[in-house]
This record gives structure tokens, sequence and C-alpha cells, in this order.
């Protein structure tokens, strides 16, 4: 059996990110790392969207990029000036080649496409067994998503962002290329939060997702009945599908964090690195592995490295509206855009605000709304 200084179980978003900052770092180059995931990473099955103020480590994987976005609701659209942000489209083979073109020149790291069946912690050694083999390491990076855990308890509500989105190329030139439509909420509700999300590439390219945050996912023909009229509405008679995308992302306050040890620390979606309260994953992320390769170079108990903030508990009264009337989100977000500052809403998002600013966005949203989910929260975890 090969014994590994660290295992990462899973090669998501998160474990790349981290691995890959960790051979920047240049710290790492005495530690043995074993990446192991059942997916070889060498198709286009996402996509991640972020924004920003600057360029960032990820320039390369970057698709496109916007400095205006439109929101909509049944009663409003309104433009959105980003500036000083732009909003980023990362496709998800452009950001595997980005990362493997430098792990696959270290020495030290080595990747095997084969399943994790099981991982078993003992005081001083870890073992990794999976569909073909064993290994076994001092450190454990798991982003394998325990589902059942999460949705078998009632403390914190588990919602999904779940969507399934078409790149089309369409004979019309109706696309924007200059402007994402970050939600459009004039789709019918039905008793959920749902929107369409639109990223032009050009005139006649984009991609089109349908969009909900609530409890349970749709029968597949739905999501694309609604796509398919959708893009009707454009005024869009003829089109080729170029590629199809979907996904169900848990939103959830739940806290990840309580299940690492000392040796074993659940990432991205599993040690709840996903901004619970909108489903983006890529920015969190990209924090959160800064601050774990930083970490790892001082510390090694595992049990220490979660910090809770302000933003989690403004994520969990969200949640907890959401959880018990979902037709709601149009209302909040509508609340929020109509005549916030778009700017200071992505800074709030990005978990970067200050306290006086987190009122200013605070205020633009239903104060009944939060005030009964704040009193229902309280009571809930007296319990």
């Amino acid at each position: 059996m090969k014994h590994f200084d660290y295992i990462f179980t899973g090669t998501g978003l998160s474990a790349l990110m981290t691995v890959y900052k960790m051979v920047l770092s240049g710290k790492f180059k005495d530690k043995s790392i074993l990446l192991i995931d059942e997916n070889t990473k060498k198709a286009n099955d996402r996509t991640w969207c972020f924004w920003d103020k600057n360029d960032t480590l990820w320039e390369d994987s970057i698709s496109k990029k916007w400095n205006l976005a439109l929101f909509v609701n049944e009663d409003f659209r309104r433009d959105l000036d980003l500036k000083p942000y732009h909003y980023n489209m990362v496709k998800g083979l452009g950001f595997y080649n980005q990362v493997f073109d430098l792990i696959s020149k270290q020495e030290n790291i080595t990747f095997v496409n084969q399943k994790v069946l099981e991982i078993e912690e003992s005081e001083n050694i870890i073992l990794i067994q999976t569909d073909a083999e064993s290994f076994s390491c001092s450190k454990v990076f798991n982003s394998i998503y325990n589902k059942r855990k999460v949705e078998n308890q009632t403390k914190y509500p588990v919602l999904q962002q779940h969507f399934i989105g078409w790149f089309i190329k369409s004979e019309q030139p109706v696309f924007n290329p200059e402007q994402a439509t970050f939600m459009d909420f004039s789709v019918e509700q039905r008793g959920n939060t749902r929107f369409m999300y639109v990223l032009p590439a050009s005139r006649t390219e984009a991609l089109l997702e349908y969009t909900l945050f609530s409890h349970n996912n749709l029968e597949k023909a739905e999501y694309e009945t609604e796509i398919k009229k959708y893009i009707q509405n454009l005024g869009i008679t003829n089109y080729e599908i170029i590629e199809k995308e979907q996904g169900s992302i848990p939103m959830t306050c739940y806290p990840f964090w309580k299940l690492n040890t000392k040796n074993v620390i659940n990432i991205g979606t599993s040690g709840g690195w996903t901004k619970a309260s909108t489903g983006y994953t890529f920015k969190n992320s990209d924090k959160k592995s800064t601050e774990l390769v930083s970490f790892l170079q001082t510390e090694t108990d595992f049990t220490k490295f979660h910090k809770k903030s302000k933003f989690w508990f403004y994520d969990l009264l969200l949640l907890d509206i959401l959880d018990r009337k979902n037709e709601l989100g149009s209302t909040i977000f509508s609340s929020m855009f109509k005549k916030g500052n778009p700017t200071l809403i992505f800074k709030f998002l990005d978990e970067e605000t200050s306290l006086l600013e987190d009122i200013q966005v605070i205020l633009k949203c239903p104060k009944m709304l939060f005030i009964k989910a704040l009193c229902h929260v309280i009571i809930k975890t007296m319990k």
C-alpha cells in the first residue's frame, strides 16, 4: 500500500484550486500528494461565474467578461453598470486545463482515475479504499458530498440551486454580448423561486440556464420546456444546441466544519464553501483555498480552520424564509436590485462589506420578512 502525505478525495473546484496554490506557493515540494477522482476532468461539464474588480489567478480560464448586467422581474427591468466589477465566466474545461497543465509537471503529485469507496481514520493514519486499490496518508482533503448526513437533519434548512443550461447558436442576432442577464424573474414562479440566467458570448451565441432555488429538482423535460419558451420569447426561431449542462448545488448553513477532524478536512460543497444564499461557489472557493494553503504552512489540526462570520447568519435568515415560503425569492432579490447600488450588493454577496454597508443592503429588503425569520431562527436554535 502506497503512502502519501496528503490525499484529496474528489478533485472538484475546491480541491484543484487548493492543489494549484500549493504548487505556486513552493512550500509543499517535499510533500507527496495524491488526487483521486472517478471523473477524468477532460470534459466541459460545467460553468462557473464570479465577479471581481481586478485580474485574478484564473485569467487563463476566463472565456468571457461583462461590465454590464440586466435584472428583470414581471414588473421592471434594470440595467446594471457593474463597474468597478466585471462579471466573469469560467468554463469547466478551461479551468481543468489550466490546473492540470501545472500539476502534471510536478513529480510529487499523482492523479488516479478511481472511485473512492471509504475513508477510514485512526489515530495516526488514514486509509482510503477505492474501487481498485487502497492508499494511506497523514492528511485528507475530502470534497465528496455526504448528502444523507445533511438532508437527514432538520435544524438547518436545505434547498437546492438546480438548473439545466443550453449553450445555443441562433440564426437571429438577438443577444447583447456586452450584457449578462443576472436574474430574469419574469418566468412563471409556480410557487418557487425561479429565474432565467443568460450569458451571451456574441450576438448569436449564449448560455441560457433555467434555475430554481427550491427543495426538489424537476423532471428534465420541465427545465427544457421553459428554456424553449424563453428562447421563443426572445424572437429566436432557428437555433442549434451546442452544449448542455445541468447541476444541483446544496444551499444550506449546515455547520460542515463540525465534521472536520484533526487530520480530515471537508472542502468545497462538503465543507460549506458554497455561498449558502446564492449557490455561488467559485469566489468563495478561491478565498477559502487561499486561506487553507496559508493555514497548512503553520497549523496541523484541521479543527482549527473554520471561522464563522456574520454573513453565515445573514444567509441563514434568507434560507429560513425560502424554506418556509419558497415563492418569495423574486420579491426579496427584486427589492435589493430595484433601487440598490449593484456594486454594493456584489460587495455584500462577496462578504466584504462593513456593518454599515450591510445595513444599507439589508434595508432594501422586505423588513418584516427578515424580522419574522430572525424570531423563527432564534426559537428554533433554542429548542
